[in-house]
């Protein structure tokens, strides 16, 4: 039997902190050691963990996989620093939550980002802060996720994922500039200037092309099946608001990514417009941009570039 090839898929590692809530199990861990935590972890290895605070978004992102069942597009895999032994709950309350997701990296209190490139991944969600840095650090697409979705609802056969621009998509040069040149009037004129010079890509522009890959599939099932309504569904929420917006249309244009909806709010508040638009998960570089998200959806923190340098601004 051949290999099984992760090429041409969306594959993201998801921390088993993302997935399941372990609020019970780390205040545990932290009371007392590791081999108590073993044995706490055994002695519960059939009691399913609850959902967590990425649950939703993994769940939708994998019943995308009917569109190409004989090939799935979407693979998870999970990217914990359990042992294998105290991981044999996580894979239970997989398959108790019938998620298919089959396989897993366990390393017993080293990173996991290190295997990310050799899995092929565009992204690596976790509550923790401490590995999401590293993870961004090392140069790999990381988030970590502050706050839950609300109680997802069956009925809606969406998934939408929202994503901010400068830090997140893009890199951080214009959000340089922000914070170097003397504030919002030269960065405009910057921003006027360089309109058609695209800029550089961000932690998780790859992300949205392998999320634009998945938007094809749907597109050629429209084209078989006219009664087919696509379910993916992505926007771009940034506080960039003309001229400055005009960069960040061509950068998209030049990687060869499109996004369905685009706010450019200037200033206005993003949680306004969030919670009438109801992602799924919302990337943002700075948190400043997802407090009071708090059962709305699941924000993302992107610790990456100046604004997780020092205290935040307003976002370029």
């Amino acid at each position: 039997m051949p290999p099984y090839d992760l090429k041409n898929r969306l594959v993201i590692g998801v921390a088993s902190s993302a997935l399941f809530d372990l609020t019970d199990s780390d205040a545990y861990f932290l009371e007392t050691n590791e081999e108590a935590y073993r044995v706490y972890q055994m002695d519960r290895v059939d009691d399913p963990l609850h959902q967590g605070a990425a649950f939703p978004f993994v769940q939708r992102l994998l019943g995308l996989n009917d569109l190409r069942p004989e090939n799935p597009p979407v693979e998870v895999i999970i990217l914990s620093k359990n042992d294998p032994v105290t991981g044999l709950r996580v894979m239970n309350s997989v398959r108790h939550h019938d998620l298919p997701i089959t396989r897993a990296v366990f390393s017993r209190g080293r990173q996991t980002h290190q295997y990310m490139p050799a899995l092929g991944m565009s992204l690596f969600l976790s509550e923790s802060a401490k590995d999401v840095q590293a993870a961004i650090e090392a140069g790999h697409p990381a988030g970590r996720v502050l706050s839950r979705a609300a109680a997802d609802d069956p009925q809606d056969p969406e998934l939408r994922v929202a994503f901010d621009f400068d830090g997140v998509l893009g890199d951080d040069s214009a959000e340089t500039v922000y914070k170097t040149a003397g504030g919002l009037g030269p960065y405009k004129e910057h921003e006027l200037a360089n309109r058609d010079v695209p800029i550089p890509e961000g932690p998780l522009k790859n992300l949205l092309a392998d999320l634009n890959l998945i938007q094809d599939l749907e597109t050629a099932r429209t084209k078989q099946d006219p009664s087919y309504e696509p379910r993916l569904r992505i926007a771009l929420v940034t506080a960039r608001d003309a001229p400055a917006h005009e960069r960040a249309v061509t950068s998209l244009r030049d990687w060869g990514v499109t996004v369905d909806e685009a706010f450019f709010l200037g200033g206005v508040e993003k949680l306004a417009v969030l919670s009438v638009l109801k992602p799924h998960i919302f990337f943002d570089d700075q948190t400043i941009h997802l407090d009071g998200a708090e059962n709305l959806y699941a924000g993302v923190h992107v610790p990456y570039g100046i604004a997780n340098a020092a205290t935040p601004s307003p976002d370029a």
